[in-house]
């Protein structure tokens, strides 16, 4: 099983998917998310993401705690670094033995660790502003 990351390298959704394959899954559910060239109606040219030094312990807990809850194998990685626009910025997948487990697990995944992994982007818009997003309170 491969290993919850947080990376700077590039991601590999097909290889995630082929570490999800067993032959007692009859669901595999793959969420790739993409850097998009558009935000609330302006043009995104890039973005950065930074992760503080415990976002990948943080990625792990919430993966554990996904496959505890919903009796599912998962993973997820997470992309950090300057990322151009279509690149892959999070791969989130779960499988189970039916598509009823791993199709909300894998949702319930993905929403977790936009809510609790520390994970923040900066986008840059074509008029040259910036925003960070993720920051909460800080």
């Amino acid at each position: 099983m491969p290993a919850s990351t947080v990376q700077s390298t590039p991601l590999e959704p097909a290889a995630v998917r082929a570490d999800l394959a067993d032959r007692t899954h009859g669901a595999v559910v793959l969420f790739e998310g993409v850097v998009r060239d558009h935000d609330h109606g302006r043009s995104v040219v890039s973005l950065g993401y930074s992760a503080h030094p415990e976002a990948e312990r943080v990625l792990a807990e919430v993966v554990t705690e996904i496959e505890a809850e919903f009796d599912v194998v998962a993973v997820a990685q997470h992309r950090v670094g300057d990322l151009a626009i279509g690149e892959v910025a999070l791969v989130a997948g779960c499988a189970s033995a039916h598509r009823a487990g791993a199709f909300p697990a894998c949702a319930e995944l993905v929403e977790r660790i936009k809510e609790r992994v520390p994970v923040w982007k900066k986008q840059v818009f074509a008029d040259g502003s910036d925003e960070w997003v993720g920051l909460g309170e800080c």
